[in-house]
């Protein structure tokens, strides 16, 4: 009677057990990416008449609160060009700056916001999001034209090296890509991020405008989930 007990007990634990075990396939997910990313600058406004694109290289490890809630730490190494020194339009300014960047970016994607299971719009609709943090950019100008409204003997206003806090601005979109165990594995990122400087001297000129320079940055990346299983509270693919 007893042994007849006990394994009825036993049989309703494993039972339940793959029941839960089946009931969560679809919902767990790596708290911790890695990733690496290319960008291109577009949508700058400096002191000089126009900017070219330049590339930039990113490395980031995201902490994943929820498949849809993230935190990114990232630095970048890139180039940043722009003017003509023959011209007169913008003074005869032109620059190259070589710069180093590390941000801090908390990003909050809408599939945390809404019900997404009726699939659809609403499923593709689920990875587009917003982000926003701190970030802190060292310039380095290795190259700088006179500007030809200064006077023969003076100093062009500006600093060839300079270490500068921004806000940086993005909008994206992360395509997830699932394993065997509907987990995401692997995510592309596609995203547009307008950096805020709190100076004036992204381009090695200072005083020249009025407002302080802005840096954009089109970016398309790849990260990988690196461990730290957990669950979800619902089923992350449709």
């Amino acid at each position: 009677m007893i042994k007849r007990i006990v394994k009825t007990i036993l049989t309703i634990i494993l039972c339940s057990t793959a029941f839960l075990a089946k009931a969560q396939l679809g919902y767990d997910y790596a708290q911790y990416d890695v990733g690496v990313a290319v960008g291109a600058s577009s949508g700058v406004s400096t002191d000089v008449a126009s900017v070219r694109n330049a590339p930039s290289l990113h490395f980031n490890f995201n902490y994943n609160s929820t498949p849809f809630v993230n935190y990114v730490f990232e630095m970048q190494v890139g180039r940043l060009k722009g003017g003509d020194s023959t011209k007169t339009a913008g003074g005869g300014r032109e620059f190259e700056n070589h710069f180093t960047a590390f941000l801090f970016r908390a990003q909050l994607q809408a599939g945390e916001l809404f019900d997404y299971s009726q699939g659809g719009v609403g499923n593709a609709f689920k990875n587009f999001y917003v982000s926003t943090g701190i970030g802190y950019i060292v310039n380095h100008i290795v190259a700088k034209s006179a500007d030809i409204r200064v006077a023969p003997g003076s100093t062009i206003p500006g600093d060839n090296n300079s270490q500068v806090p921004f806000i940086p601005a993005r909008i994206g979109y992360e395509f997830k890509i699932f394993n065997d165990y509907n987990q995401p594995s692997v995510k592309v990122d596609i995203g547009y991020q307008y950096n805020f400087m709190f100076d004036d001297n992204l381009d090695g000129y200072s005083r020249v405008g009025s407002k302080k320079d802005v840096m954009g940055q089109l970016t398309l990346g790849v990260k990988f989930a690196i461990g730290g299983v957990t669950s979800y509270r619902k089923q992350i693919n449709y």
